[in-house]
């Protein structure tokens, strides 16, 4: 039993009064496994429990509790029977069989490759199991060898249906792919939905890497993997080894077509199809016995017994038919070879002994394989690893596409077998990198978007436009809106930043066009043809430099600000020049008013010659009289003049 299920403190409590937890068996990303006593039916049961963090989340609770009625409904001997759900206290859990064996992936990680016979057994089961599940409207979504159970006694069992889903609601979010992205369908990546013809994409990696010993897509990242099965194509498992028939590589390729139209329907036709395979092979499937014993601790799998006979290096497909002739043959040598057979039992024995000290002290045996541990917390990774015999290490690295906190992987990598108290490095992301973004105002937008995609910052399209004084496709601002929520910061001048921020910025569509003395018409198509509305009304103004009539350019940004392609614009249009009032001269010498009006813009006539007269006379009248408007030029008639103190015409 691994250090991690001695320190937990479930183990050896009463849940709900019923159920005395034994042992930990396995852990997942949303529960854990134990091994329990059922006290009231007096048999051993697997009680599997919600992680504590997700108690509270109504979400998962619901899914926790799905997987019960989903499970529960279905009948058939290669699906893991669910039998109670509950909760106590804190805790959420669900009961179901308890099976003492391996998993699908613990045995091709012991065995790499799976002969003709054993992918046939154990697809025979697999696929009988889903199509019970599809028959009842059930999607698995999780298909994959980790939910394959090898019982001990020879049962093939599929289960956790933890994600699966009425078939009529089957539409998904990206927060809700959660199945394994090895093992993902296409649309599931580029469209997020899912029926009965996703799981057989899943059955068809799967059934690939049985024969041949690894999944047909590789990456650094999830998401290149994800890439790689949204757009290539499975290759022939034969490829990889030779010795697979064309009718297994033929059901692969249908299995794993792009378009789930180009499918099986369901499980049921891909089994239909197997079995005439089975036929055209003389194969009959049989009971896969995965020979264990004891408690396995999934966490622990040095603790695994093997499962692989030492005549053969494979699993046991009992079942085949010995002819007459060979038995006869067999009990003719008995006899005769018992004796020798004595000897070389003790030669055998001395011999295994010795390859058992060698494999075990300094031998292959004397390493254990690192576990895969991405995606946990760096607590249950340093478990897992410890539960190895492995010394874990932790390790921070900034990443974009794993959640901090979380296992990105491990060095030396998942699987390599390493010395037993060997340090594993345990790689933990310590989320997006924060990096001091430098100002891109005035930049071309080209030039500014590659500064800032440089910094995985995701800048969004099309960019916002106004019109300003800037050089047109210059940046004139950046907004930063962070990734994990909250306002959005100005980062015109720059700003720190997280990588996977979105950022979007401002260009300058240079200045609104100018349409001083256009008509209006003129001047509204010009200024619609740069993106700008015109309002049907107008304002008009005197202007002395435009003739009435023209347009002298538009009201200002009511809000003070610039104006962005949309927004819709108030012409102002001249009234032509402004009138000037004919000043007060009454009373002035001729002179005197002459030289007043002109200074007012105006032009002064009088019938008195110009002279010392001018001097003498005073003005009595005018025409324009003073006081009214008129504009500038207008002649200004002087109509009556007398002489200071006299009358009319005055004296003398």
């Amino acid at each position: 039993m691994s250090t991690s299920a001695q320190t937990d403190p479930l183990i050896g409590r009463l849940v709900d009064g019923r159920y005395r937890v034994r042992a930990r068996i396995a852990r997942g990303g949303m529960a854990t496994v134990y091994v329990a006593t059922d006290l009231r039916l007096e048999r051993r049961v697997a009680l599997k429990v919600m992680h504590g963090h997700l108690s509270d989340d109504t979400v998962f609770q619901s899914r926790f509790i799905q997987e019960a009625r989903a499970a529960a409904r279905l009948a058939d001997p290669h699906v893991v029977n669910v039998f109670d759900q509950g909760s106590d206290g804190e805790i959420a859990y669900l009961v179901m069989e308890y099976l003492p064996g391996i998993t699908l992936r613990e045995l091709l990680r012991e065995e790499k490759r799976l002969t003709v016979p054993q992918t046939i057994s154990i697809m025979d089961a697999v696929l009988s199991g889903l199509a019970a599940a599809h028959r009842a409207g059930i999607i698995h979504r999780d298909v994959k060898p980790e939910n394959v159970l090898l019982a001990e006694d020879g049962r093939i069992k599929i289960g956790d249906f933890g994600l699966a889903r009425a078939t009529s609601a089957n539409t998904a979010t990206g927060a809700q792919l959660m199945g394994t992205i090895a093992y993902l369908a296409p649309e599931l990546v580029t469209r997020g939905t899912a029926d009965a013809r996703s799981d057989i994409y899943s059955l068809g990696i799967m059934l690939y890497e049985m024969l041949t010993g690894e999944q047909p897509y590789r990456g650094e990242q999830p998401m290149q993997i994800a890439f790689q099965h949204a757009t290539d194509s499975v290759p022939r498992p034969s490829v990889k080894n030779p010795g697979v028939p064309e009718q297994l590589d033929e059901l692969v390729l249908w299995s794993t077509e792009k378009k789930p139209d180009d499918r099986p329907a369901d499980a049921m036709e891909m089994l239909q199809r197997l079995r005439e395979i089975e036929r055209s092979l003389g194969i009959s499937p049989n009971i896969v016995a995965a020979a264990t014993s004891g408690l396995i601790d999934r966490e622990d799998p040095s603790e695994l017994t093997k499962v692989l006979p030492a005549t053969t290096g494979n699993l046991t497909l009992p079942g085949a038919e010995i002819d007459n002739a060979a038995r006869l043959r067999r009990s003719a040598t008995r006899q005769g070879a018992r004796t020798a057979w004595i000897v070389a039992v003790v030669i055998l024995l001395a011999a295994l002994a010795a390859g058992v000290g060698w494999w075990f002290g300094s031998g292959p045996g004397s390493q254990v394989p690192v576990p895969a541990v991405a995606g946990l917390d760096y607590e249950s990774a340093a478990d897992a690893i410890t539960a190895q015999n492995l010394v874990p290490e932790q390790v921070g690295e900034n990443s974009l596409e794993v959640e901090q906190g979380l296992v990105i992987r491990t060095d030396p990598p998942v699987g390599e077998r390493v010395d037993k108290e060997s340090t594993v490095q345990v790689i933990v992301s310590l989320g997006p990198a924060q990096h001091d973004i430098p100002a891109v105002a005035g930049q071309p937008a080209t030039e500014a978007r590659a500064t800032l995609t440089g910094y995985q910052l995701i800048v969004t399209e099309p960019d916002a436009e106004l019109f300003s004084d800037a050089a047109a496709g210059t940046v004139v601002a950046v907004s930063l809106t962070p990734r994990l929520g909250g306002d959005a910061v100005n980062c015109t001048d720059g700003c720190t930043a997280f990588e996977g921020d979105t950022v979007t910025m401002t260009v300058s569509l240079g200045p609104v066009p100018d349409v001083r003395g256009m008509s209006v018409a003129a001047a509204t198509q010009t200024l619609e043809d740069a993106g700008l509305g015109v309002s049907g009304e107008t304002i008009d103004q005197y202007d002395n430099d435009v003739a009435a009539g023209e347009v002298i350019g538009i009201a200002d940004h009511p809000d003070g600000g610039q104006w962005r392609p949309g927004d819709t614009v108030t012409l102002v249009v001249s009234k032509g020049v402004q009138p000037v009032e004919v000043p007060a001269v009454i009373g002035l010498s001729v002179r005197d008013a002459v030289t007043v009006l002109e200074d007012a813009g105006f032009q002064a006539e009088t019938a008195l010659p110009e002279g010392s007269l001018w001097d003498v006379f005073r003005v009595n009248e005018i025409d324009p009289r003073a006081g009214t408007f008129h504009v500038p030029g207008t002649v200004i008639t002087i109509t009556d003049i007398g002489i200071a103190g006299g009358n009319g015409g005055g004296n003398g």
